[in-house]
């Protein structure tokens, strides 16, 4: 059998690995026209938290999909290869002084080791009159380390990556050597599948320099603070329907300003890049 995924972010490195583990007599290929520093992926903090209003097609399946999915992070962060992949555990914080239904996440609050209101002495941790909040561990997957390293694996496990400029239809699939085609192409569907309600949420970060920092942050207005292997990320932004790609100064100097004020030892980071995020 002949595989083909469609995708080469997080999402389509992940499938490939899993359909060659699933599928030990499967011929797999990942088919795409950008790879780790050019994908989206590569600048995402990479927490495992799933949004409230994230939705599958039944109640049961959309918690199965988040209960398997982080199964497989923590087994992959037990391994004795987890560093290289970029895989930890991570702690952090989430503080709202507007809304309690802000600090909960009724999707992993049973699934992760832990999911608890915050003390009252650690609503004081951050400057802010903070009313709400809860304390969290939860897995971490630094896609900037973890792209490279599904690659190496994909191809050591003798996948094939194939490049090509684009790709309009996957009926341009129909007639090739594929017997499988499995889509992971993200926002690329919306063209691929002529998804109409499929549409973008432009978000941007910034990168900085703060080794002290090694527990994230959460606050109101999308504002967080998440260290990782190489950096930690400030974030952020939620454009809706937004196909703006560039570095915004002023979403740039939002971000740090709020940043700042939730964990002011930051104002020591030098003033690092904005990444964006769509």
């Amino acid at each position: 059998m002949n595989v083909c995924v469609v995708g080469a972010g997080v999402v389509g490195l992940t499938t490939a690995l899993e359909l060659q583990s699933e599928l030990r007599n499967a011929n797999v290929t990942v088919l795409a026209d950008r790879f780790e520093q050019d994908t989206c992926s590569d600048v995402a903090a990479g927490l495992f938290r799933p949004g409230t209003s994230f939705s599958g097609p039944t109640e049961e399946i959309t918690r199965k999909w988040i209960s398997d999915a982080y199964s497989y992070w923590d087994e992959l962060r037990k391994k004795e290869y987890s560093v290289k992949a970029g895989v930890c555990q991570l702690s952090g914080y989430i503080f709202s002084s507007r809304d309690p239904a802000i600090v909960r996440n009724h999707y992993i609050e049973k699934v992760v080791p832990v999911y608890r209101p915050a003390t009252e002495p650690e609503l004081r941790l951050c400057p802010g009159e903070w009313k709400y909040g809860s304390f969290f561990t939860t897995i971490l997957a630094e896609c900037r380390l973890y792209q490279p390293w599904a690659t190496e694996r994909f191809l050591e496990n003798g996948g094939q990556i194939v490049k090509v400029a684009s790709l309009n239809s996957f009926r341009e699939l129909q007639g090739s050597k594929y017997d499988v085609v499995v889509n992971c192409t993200g926002l690329g569907a919306k063209r691929l599948c002529s998804d109409h309600k499929l549409v973008p949420i432009r978000g941007q970060i910034t990168k900085v320099r703060a080794p002290w920092v090694k527990t994230a942050f959460y606050a109101d207005f999308d504002t967080y603070v998440i260290p990782g292997f190489e950096g930690v990320t400030l974030g952020g932004c939620r454009n809706y329907d937004s196909y703006n790609t560039e570095v915004c100064r002023h979403d740039t100097a939002a971000i740090r300003e709020r940043c700042e004020a939730l964990l002011p030892s930051l104002k020591e980071c030098p003033r690092s890049f904005g990444k964006r995020l769509v």
